[in-house]
C-alpha cells in the first residue's frame, strides 16, 4: 500500500520548506513598530547560512489593521522591505493574516469589541477584506511562497474547548478566508494555520475539520508541542500526528514544533529537534517550520514574555543571533535533504496498516468523547511498536473503507474496542482473501458498555468469550507473561514475552475465551489463552486477549516494550515486508525511494547509549564517500542516513 508522501511543488527554489517562524528580536510580535532592516537581515543571514530556505511571517493584526476600513501603509512598507530582504538571501516567506493569538496571549484590534470572529457577518467581512487587501499588496513579490489565514485560531476565535464553534460555521469561515486570497489572483498555496488540532488528528472537536476544509486549502499544517511520559513516544509524537493529519491526502507541513531552552538542557534540545525532524520525515511530513527564529531576552518586560517568560527562549538562535543546538540540527537535516534529493523521494510502500477507528473522528449517537483519548493513545503506542519492529505501516481510516484485497497483508487494530458493522465484516473478508487481521482486546476506560462494541467477536476470531454482563475481568498480575506454546513467526515455542500491566478499573481487564476453531499459540501465567490464531479462507485472524498497547500507553518510560516482538512475528506470519531491519528495537529503520530508483535507509536510535548495528535488507553505503558501511555506530539518540545498494 502506498504511504502518504505528498509534496508541495509550486516553487522549486524554496522547496521543500525548511525554515523558522519569524519575529525579529527587536520586538517580537511588536517588531513592526520597532522594525530594524539591518537586524532583520542579520537574522535571516544566520538562518540561510544554516541551510534554511524560508520563514513564516505574521501581520500582527492590531497594528496592521488599526481601523475597520484602514490598513497601516507604513507597516506595509516595512513588510515590503522584509520581503526584499528574503529575496536578497534567496529565501521565501509564508505571511499569516489574522494574528490575534501569539505565545500565550490574545490581542484584538481596538475596534473588535465583543464581535464573534466566526458568526458575526460584519466581523467575518472585515477579516476577509483584510486578507484580500494584504494579498493584493504582496502576491506578486517573489519572496511570498505561501499564505496562512491565522495563527492557531482555536486559541483565539473561541478559547480552545470553551464553547467551540460548529464545523459548519468554521468551514464557512475558512471558505470565505481562502477565497479572499484566491480572488486576488494569488497562486501560492494557502492553508489555515489552525494547528490541525481537530477531530481527525486529536479526537477533540474544536470546529476545525481537515476533511471539511480540504477543498479550500492546499496543505495541512500540524502544530505539535504536547509532552509525554516516555521518551520514544515523545520522539515519535510529531510523526504520529503528521500521519493522522494526512487524512485528506494533501501535503503535510510540520508548521510549528520546538521547545523553550528554559525547559530542557541544550543537548536535549538538539536531540528533540533531531528526532522530530527525521521521524516526521519518515512519518510523511514534507516541510518543517521551527518555532522560532530567535530568543527575546531584551523583551523581558513586554507581553507575552513578562507572564510567559519561557516563551523568550524558543529561539533556534540566542538573543545575540548566535546558533543554538536546534539550529545546528536543522543545518544537518538540510544537508541530508540535499544529499538524497528529498523533493523527488517518497516513502517505500507498506504491507501493514494501522486501522484508525472512525470513532476517533465521528460523533455517533450516544458514543462518548471519552473513548477518543484511548483510541489516540493506543494507536500512538502501536505506531511506536511498529517503528521498533522496523515495520512500515500505512494508516487506514475506517471512515474511508478498507483498501482493496491484496493491497495490505497485515491489519493492526491495537487495543481496539469499537468498530462499525461494515468494517467488522470487511475485516473478515480480507482475512478470507489472504490477509492477517490482528486485534488486541480492550474493555474501555469507563464502565458503560464494557467490552467489545462490535458484533460477533467470536465468529471473527474462532472463540467463545466468557464475559459476564457489565463486569470487567481484572488483570491481577503486575506483569503479563505471554508464553508461546508453538512457533509463531519469529517467536519460538517456549519463549516468554513480558508486558507491563496498567489501566484503570475498567481497562485493566482481559478477555476470557474458550477456543472454538482458533488455536492457542500463547498462554498467560495462569494457563489461560493470551494469543490465538484462527485460519479462515486463505488468511487468518489473531486475537490478543489483553490490551497490550493500551497498557503500554498508560505506562511511563516503557519503550521499547515487547509488543514490537509480536509485531515482528505478525509481519512474518502475514508476509508483510520489513525492507530493512536493524536487529534491535533501540534503532528503527525505514526507507525512502527516489524517483530514479535509488533507495535510502534512515537509522534512528532511541537509546541513550551508543548503538552499533549491522542492518539486513540491503548494503548501506555512505552518502558522501559511497563507501560500503556494513557496520554502523550511532551516537545516543543519533540518526544516520545511507544509500542502499
Amino acid at each position: 500500500m502506498r504511504r502518504h508522501s505528498a509534496q508541495l511543488t509550486h516553487d522549486e527554489a524554496v522547496l521543500p520548506w525548511l525554515g523558522a517562524n519569524f519575529w525579529s528580536r527587536t520586538g517580537g510580535p511588536l517588531m513592526w513598530r520597532n522594525y530594524d532592516p539591518a537586524v532583520v537581515r542579520e537574522e535571516l543571514a544566520v538562518l540561510r547560512d544554516h541551510g534554511l530556505n524560508m520563514t513564516r511571517s505574521f501581520f500582527y493584526w492590531p497594528d496592521f489593521h488599526p481601523e475597520p476600513h484602514r490598513i497601516d501603509e507604513e507597516l506595509c512598507d516595512r513588510f515590503r522591505d522584509f520581503l526584499d530582504a528574503h529575496t536578497e538571501y534567496g529565501m521565501g516567506t509564508v505571511p499569516t493574516f489574522i494574528v490575534g493569538h501569539m505565545s500565550g496571549e490574545n490581542w484584538d484590534p481596538a475596534w473588535r469589541g465583543d464581535r464573534d470572529l466566526y458568526e458575526d457577518v460584519w466581523m467575518v467581512g472585515r477579516q476577509a477584506w483584510f486578507t484580500s487587501e494584504m494579498t493584493r499588496r504582496f502576491k506578486d513579490h517573489a519572496a511570498v511562497t505561501g499564505w496562512l489565514i491565522t495563527n492557531e485560531m482555536p486559541g483565539y476565535g473561541r478559547i480552545y474547548q470553551v464553547d467551540p464553534p460548529s464545523q459548519d460555521v468554521v468551514t464557512a469561515w475558512a471558505q470565505f478566508m481562502c477565497q479572499a486570497v484566491r480572488a486576488t489572483g494569488a497562486t501560492q498555496p494557502v492553508s489555515l494555520g489552525d494547528g490541525a488540532w481537530g477531530l481527525e488528528v486529536t479526537g477533540r472537536d474544536n470546529g476545525f475539520s481537515l476533511r471539511e476544509t480540504a477543498q479550500y486549502v492546499d496543505f495541512v499544517g500540524p502544530h505539535v508541542y504536547r509532552s509525554d511520559t516516555d521518551r520514544p513516544r515523545q520522539h515519535y509524537r510529531a510523526a504520529f500526528e503528521c500521519e493522522l493529519a494526512a487524512v485528506t491526502g494533501q501535503p503535510v507541513v510540520l508548521e510549528e514544533f520546538g521547545l523553550s531552552t528554559d525547559t530542557v538542557s541544550a543537548g536535549n534540545a538538539g536531540v528533540y529537534y533531531r528526532q522530530t525532524l527525521h521521524n516526521s520525515l519518515l512519518g510523511g511530513a514534507t516541510g518543517w517550520i521551527a518555532w522560532n527564529n530567535t530568543d527575546y531576552d531584551a523583551l523581558w518586560d513586554q507581553s507575552p514574555y513578562d507572564h510567559h517568560p519561557f516563551e523568550m527562549h524558543f529561539g533556534i538562535t540566542d538573543s545575540e543571533g548566535l546558533p543554538k543546538e536546534p539550529l545546528r540540527e536543522l543545518a544537518s537535516f538540510a544537508e541530508v535533504l540535499k544529499q538524497v534529493d528529498f523533493a523527488r523521494c517518497r516513502r517505500e510502500d507498506a504491507g501493514a496498516a494501522l486501522v484508525v477507528p472512525t470513532f476517533l473522528e465521528r460523533g455517533y449517537p450516544y458514543s462518548r468523547p471519552a473513548d477518543r483519548p484511548l483510541i489516540f493513545t493506543s494507536l500512538q503506542q502501536g505506531y511506536v511498536a511498529a517503528r521498533g519492529a522496523d515495520l512500515p505501516v500505512a494508516f487506514v481510516r475506517e471512515a474511508d473503507g478498507l483498501p482493496a484485497p491484496g493491497d495490505v497483508q497485515l491489519y493492526l487494530l491495537p487495543s481496539t474496542r469499537q468498530l462499525t458493522t461494515r468494517t467488522r465484516r470487511d475485516l473478515e473478508q480480507r482475512a478470507r482473501d489472504g490477509a492477517t487481521v490482528y486485534l488486541s482486546f480492550c474493555s474501555g476506560e469507563h464502565p458503560a458498555t464494557r467490552g467489545p462494541w462490535f458484533h460477533d467477536l467470536d465468529g471473527l476470531f474462532g472463540v467463545e468469550h466468557q464475559l459476564s454482563y457489565g463486569v470487567a475481568e481484572p488483570i491481577e498480575d503486575d506483569v503479563l507473561e505471554m508464553t508461546f506454546t508453538e512457533d509463531f513467526g519469529s517467536i519460538a515455542a517456549g519463549e516468554t514475552l513480558t508486558f507491563p500491566v496498567a489501566g484503570n478499573e475498567d481497562s485493566r481487564a482481559y478477555l476470557p475465551v474458550v477456543p472454538d476453531g482458533a488455536r492457542v499459540v500463547a498462554t498467560d501465567a495462569h494457563g489461560r489463552p493470551a494469543l490465538l490464531t484462527y485460519e479462515i479462507g486463505t488468511g487468518r485472524t489473531v486475537l490478543a486477549t489483553y490490551p497490550l498497547e493500551h497498557m503500554a500507553a498508560r505506562t511511563a518510560r516503557v519503550n521499547p516494550e515487547q509488543t514490537h516482538r509480536l509485531y515482528e512475528a505478525l509481519a512474518d506470519v502475514a508476509g508483510a515486508a520489513r525492507p530493512v531491519t536493524s536487529g534491535t528495537p533501540m534503532v528503527s529503520a525505514d526507507v525512502l525511494v527516489h524517483e530514479d530508483g535509488r533507495r535510502f535507509v534512515w537509522l534512528v536510535s532511541q537509546s541513550g547509549e551508543e548503538q552499533t548495528v549491522r542492518p539486513s535488507g540491503g548494503a548501506p553505503h555512505d552518502l558522501a564517500t559511497g563507501d560500503a558501511t556494513p557496520e554502523i555506530t550511532l551516537e545516543p539518540y543519533g540518526v544516520r542516513v545511507f544509500a542502499l545498494r
